[in-house]
């Protein structure tokens, strides 16, 4: 089944106003580059000597920038370390204006940092880890919750990101989908391991392959096997639908009432892979917040991915940018003679970056 380019672009009109709950673990992805000329004579290992360094907001701090950059307000959840990484990540969200931060901190947590390093070239060489893994305590928990309720009832929609680092405990979740439940507002998870009755009530879940098949105890090899582990978990676990990410093959849409669509992947230019799947969950949230139907946010999430796909590091993608993508997709849109101010202004942007020259005429233009 085909979309116009014209007709997706214009629900991102929707996502003026919105505002998301997200909640999950927080972490700060650092990305170290430099020069690799030799190897160690220590050990069998590359020498590499840094020539930059950047961090970013990681993890479901990732879903909240994508959700920013989309132009929705976000009241985020989460929960860090008394240390310096902790600091770091309340630094990099009170850069980020439409993000209002609802975080405990806990002495006796580390926050999660990444560390990634590359050669100059591109190549990733290494990642380094420091993280706490264990359940919210019952005191960070309550605290959190009592914000959470209030929140989601003024909200559009709520994201679960769940990393398995213990912000999105059984308990905490449920209080979550529950008070989301409760208010009418959709509930989109990225999961993780393999009990996914913890998300029991979302709308939508996001697996990619691996954790599909781990969750559902099938092989997903063939579409029919995948489409088949979905719908177990869809019974088993009483969601609405499963959104499945395929990397290089695109998305699968299996939702309740047995409706299958195959989405292909929108790029083959992949650069780097990391937070791909936290744009996927913010902007499949974010269409979802306003109004989109599941099937149409699932192709703007699976635009957005490919976007992303392209960038290093922990990217973003705009509702600009977004809207250019789609535009160029299908040039078809562009002989449209009515439309939107957002629509306007992205085929303006596009034009402008392919070196055109954009002229406007009111309706004497026939005269001239």
């Amino acid at each position: 089944m085909t979309q116009d380019a014209a007709d997706l672009t214009t629900h991102l009109g929707r996502f003026k106003g919105r505002r998301l709950v997200c909640i999950g673990d927080v972490m700060v992805d650092r990305f170290i580059y430099g020069d690799v000329r030799r190897i160690s004579p220590e050990a069998p290992v590359p020498v590499v000597r840094i020539t930059n360094e950047s961090s970013q907001l990681g993890g479901a701090g990732n879903v909240a920038r994508n959700a920013s950059a989309l132009g929705v307000s976000v009241a985020f959840f989460s929960v860090i370390g008394s240390d310096r990484a902790g600091r770091e990540v309340t630094g990099l969200l009170s850069e980020l204006e439409t993000i209002e931060p609802f975080l405990r901190v806990n002495a006796d947590r580390e926050t999660t940092i990444k560390n990634r390093f590359f050669s100059t070239n591109g190549h990733h060489l290494l990642r380094a880890d420091r993280e706490t893994a264990t359940p919210l305590t019952a005191a960070d928990e309550a605290d959190l919750a009592k914000a959470l309720t209030r929140e989601i009832a003024s909200a559009d929609a709520v994201l679960l990101s769940d990393y398995g680092k213990g912000v999105v405990t059984e308990s905490f979740a449920r209080i979550a989908i529950d008070a989301a439940k409760e208010a009418g507002k959709p509930v989109v998870v990225d999961p993780k391991g393999t009990d996914f009755t913890l998300y029991s009530g979302a709308t939508v879940v996001t697996p990619n392959r691996a954790e599909l098949a781990l969750a559902a105890g099938q092989a997903v090899e063939t579409d029919d096997d995948l489409v088949a582990a979905a719908q177990a978990l869809l019974a088993s676990a009483n969601l609405g639908a499963v959104l499945v990410t395929r990397s290089a093959e695109g998305m699968t849409l299996v939702q309740k009432d047995g409706q299958v669509d195959h989405l292909n992947a929108e790029s083959h230019e992949v650069a780097d892979v990391t937070g791909a799947g936290d744009t996927v969950v913010a902007t499949l949230g974010t269409a979802l917040a306003g109004g989109v139907g599941l099937l149409d946010s699932a192709r703007l999430a699976n635009a957005a991915a490919g976007l992303v796909v392209r960038r290093r590091g922990t990217a973003v993608v705009s509702a600009r940018e977004l809207a250019a993508a789609l535009l160029r997709r299908d040039l078809t849109a562009a002989e449209a003679k009515v439309t939107d101010a957002t629509t306007a202004s992205a085929r303006a942007s596009l034009w402008r970056s392919e070196g055109n020259v954009i002229g406007f005429t009111n309706g004497c233009f026939d005269l001239l």
